[in-house]
């Protein structure tokens, strides 16, 4: 019998297994076509009759006979693909992560595929393939092609060389290999010098594809690798001989196997403070990765705020880059996906979805800002990116950096168990150390000049200072609109959003309430929506009036704002690049204005409420809050100027804010640890979450108490193994339209509380009547 391991299929098969994309946790099985034997493959698309319709469905293997007990077996339709879509590493990956998140393998594939290729879904739906199992051309593979040009190896030795073949030669030494488009940016003659020293065997010439993203769009400089501190050269000493290692075990797999995460060699946590040099370590792992034939993938939090991070590539790397991201078409993906499935680029920077790129002999994945909350995601398939990047190294035998100046509670527990080597970064790479932070008590400090509450004399005296001595600022507020809620003056009663329990945040230059979590939205009024008679009073401050606020303190100041209302896609780096360029003296901004960007110009970092964070019904909210406040202070004095920075708060004697205020991750990760093994959180026990919905609230809760009980029922629980917690009403009762319950479970027995966890998902797949349920292994957001 074929085994399901088997790559292609033999002549002898005539039955495929495959994993449709629906919420059904079970492969299927199809006779095969004579036609299609020998082109099929494990990790094909193929097209399949599913209930009424036709689907694409993905080969998981071959089988000679059916399964016993089956009389009716359809055939496969077609096949949607020229290749495979997934080599063996990557498939085994995903099937693993599947049964991991306890999801629908079929849903997990098409998570992970690109596109379907072009006119392949309006086939489907019209002929659907039925009578000659014909293949689809697929989607082009490049783009473009361009020249690279790289040095033969040869000693130039005393040769005489003109001004621009020195250039050429100078360029070649510092970057290894460049694009002949990107030389001539350079060196005017560019093609003229290349195809001199080519005739001199000095260099040789390829011509490779190369990808169209809006990204590549603005001209970077190469760069030249910038000389070492001794933490960094420590650090980069050890991330370079664990990617030789994985080289030598690539090349001789029989000799020196991959050993897993569990194997310090393989995995790092590259704790370093904010402006350390971690990017620049990453770079110096990944060049040695690419020098030695091996593939690399570099995981960033959001990748509409990172086009510095692709230009430090780019500057060290050049073009030969794919860049994951939402503003790709379906086309610019599918170019993406096939080159580097077919190793013609070997780089792939992206958000978390780029965690499944086929990236080619993949040797290191790098997780920056690792503690980021995006890494997890909330819908579908509710995958955590930084734990399936140390799973996917581990199967594909790759090293796995994981980076942040905060890490995660649960990332530097491994360190500290030894299951992942720890490399620490205590001071910043600049001539700067890092930024002095004063607390302001809200309680004790009332408003300053501007008459706002919420901005202290301190602030506002901190921000003249900045402004005289010629420096920027940044203001975070974690709250954007012009006022968070609206109250009646009358009644008493916020204004809710009718879909949603959450209140209506008012967005005066949009002249609308809007629901931050449905999108809903009314015009104001000017009386209350309930009782008819009362005025409206707004609550609060949101980063709409404060930029109001700060034009009329501050004028003639030049005021910006960075949030989801202000900048979306390329507008994220518009704003970015006035401040960059000093065109902006305020920017005032949500969580956006946090993440790693480097500004040498600010110096000056206010956090407007700083223990806002602190109020979440979630146990991470300290460790949350902590890391905001770490991450933002981090944005001052990374130029010349030192830094200053000002924590304004109702709580200036909670830990993680004095903790924050003081740079003292150590101390906050005692502190935190203390507190989870007290109450058997995280890292000590591990949780699932079931959610549950329907839009009746009995219904929603008949539901809960049915999935509390099929895990309180099974054995591991009543042997208190595995605590069931619920069902209770979810923090957010009401969620467009549909009602809330959650049921938790938590247990240190991993075995035992999967088990638990997949009889509970197994009683979902039955069906709960209108209600609806997901199961979350792993849970980020408890809300």
């Amino acid at each position: 019998m074929t085994s399901a391991g088997t790559l292609f299929a033999e002549p002898a098969t005539r039955y495929v297994e495959v994993a449709v994309p629906v919420p059904i946790r079970r492969r299927f099985t199809y006779e095969v076509p004579p036609g299609l034997v020998e082109r099929l493959a494990v990790g094909s698309r193929v097209a399949v009759p599913f209930s009424r319709r036709k689907l694409p469905a993905f080969v998981l293997g071959f089988r000679e006979q059916p399964p016993e007990g089956v009389t009716r077996i359809r055939k496969v339709a077609g096949l949607l693909d020229p290749e495979p879509l997934f080599p063996p590493e990557l498939l085994a990956f995903l099937l693993e992560a599947a049964r991991y998140y306890l999801h629908p393998v079929g849903e997990v594939l098409r998570a992970a595929a690109p596109a379907m290729p072009t006119g392949a879904m309006k086939r489907l739906r019209t002929d659907g393939f039925l009578s000659t199992g014909e293949t689809l051309p697929g989607a082009r593979i490049a783009t473009r092609t361009t020249t690279v040009v790289r040095p033969t190896g040869l000693d130039p030795g005393d040769g005489r060389f003109g001004k621009n073949q020195q250039a050429v030669l100078a360029l070649l030494q510092a970057r290894g290999e460049i694009g002949l488009d990107e030389l001539r940016r350079h060196v005017k003659t560019a093609r003229q010098t290349v195809r001199t020293l080519l005739g001199r065997g000095l260099v040789e010439i390829e011509e490779r594809e190369v990808l169209a993203d809006p990204f590549f769009g603005v001209e970077v400089t190469p760069d030249t690798p910038p000389e070492l501190n001794p933490a960094q050269q420590q650090a980069t000493d050890a991330v370079i001989a664990a990617v030789r290692t994985v080289a030598v075990a690539r090349r001789a797999p029989e000799v020196d196997e991959a050993k897993g995460v569990s194997e310090p060699e393989l995995a790092f946590l590259l704790h370093g403070v904010t402006g350390s040099g971690k990017t620049e370590i990453y770079l110096r792992a990944i060049a040695e990765a690419r020098s030695a034939g091996l593939g690399a993938l570099l995981l960033v939090p959001e990748i509409a705020l990172t086009p510095q991070l692709v230009a430090r590539f780019r500057a060290r790397f050049g073009d030969s880059i794919a860049v994951l991201h939402s503003g790709l078409g379906d086309r610019q993906r599918d170019d993406a996906w096939r080159a580097l499935r077919t190793g013609a680029v070997s780089l792939a920077i992206g958000a978390r979805s780029a965690l499944f790129a086929p990236v080619k002999d993949l040797g290191v994945i790098v997780v920056d800002e690792e503690h980021d909350p995006s890494f997890k995601q909330e819908e579908g398939f509710r995958y955590h990116a930084r734990d399936m990047a140390l799973l996917r190294a581990a199967r594909a035998g790759a090293l796995c950096i994981l980076g942040s100046a905060t890490p995660s509670v649960e990332t530097r527990y491994l360190a500290e168990r030894g299951r992942i080597r720890l490399l620490e970064l205590p001071d910043r790479a600049t001539v700067q150390s890092l930024p002095s932070v004063e607390i302001v008590d809200l309680a004790r400090n009332r408003s300053g000049p501007s008459g706002n509450a919420l901005l202290s004399a301190p602030l506002h005296r901190a921000l003249e200072a900045c402004l005289a001595d010629g420096g920027q600022a940044i203001l975070f507020l974690n709250r954007r609109g012009f006022a968070p809620s609206v109250r009646c003056a009358a009644c008493g009663e916020v204004v809710e959003c009718p879909a949603c329990s959450v209140a209506l945040t008012e967005h005066r230059r949009a002249g609308l309430l809007r629901c931050h979590y449905c999108d809903f939205s009314m015009p104001p009024g000017e009386r209350c929506p309930d009782c008819g008679a009362g005025e409206l009073t707004r609550i609060g401050l949101g980063t709409e009036k404060l930029e109001d606020t700060l034009r009329e303190a501050f004028a003639p100041a030049r005021i910006a704002r960075l949030d989801r209302d202000t900048a979306t896609g390329a507008g994220v780096e518009s704003v970015l690049d006035q401040l960059r360029h000093r065109e902006i003296d305020i920017l005032v901004g949500t969580q956006m204005v946090t993440k790693g960007h480097d500004m040498p110009g600010v110096t000056l970092v206010g956090v407007v409420l700083a223990d806002q964070s602190l109020a979440f019904p979630d146990f991470r909210a300290a460790e949350r809050t902590f890391q905001l406040l770490s991450q933002v202070a981090g944005r001052a004095g990374r130029g010349e100027a030192p830094g200053r920075v000002v924590f304004q708060t109702f709580q200036p004697d909670n830990p993680a804010i004095r903790l924050a205020a003081a740079h003292d991750y150590d101390a906050f990760y005692r502190a935190e640890l203390s507190a989870r093994r007290e109450l058997a959180y995280t890292p000590f026990s591990r949780l699932v979450a079931v959610r549950v919905d329907a839009g009746d609230e009995g219904r929603a809760r008949e539901a809960a108490e049915i999935l509390a009980h099929v895990a309180a029922s099974h054995p591991a629980a009543a042997e208190a193994a595995v605590r069931v917690l619920g069902p209770a009403v979810a923090p957010i009762a009401r969620l467009r339209g549909r009602y809330r319950y959650r049921v938790l479970l938590q247990g240190a027995d991993r075995r035992r509380l999967r088990a638990v966890a997949a009889a509970v998902a197994a009683r979902v797949e039955e069906g709960l009547g209108p209600a609806r349920a997901t199961v979350d292994v792993d849970p980020v957001s408890m809300l």
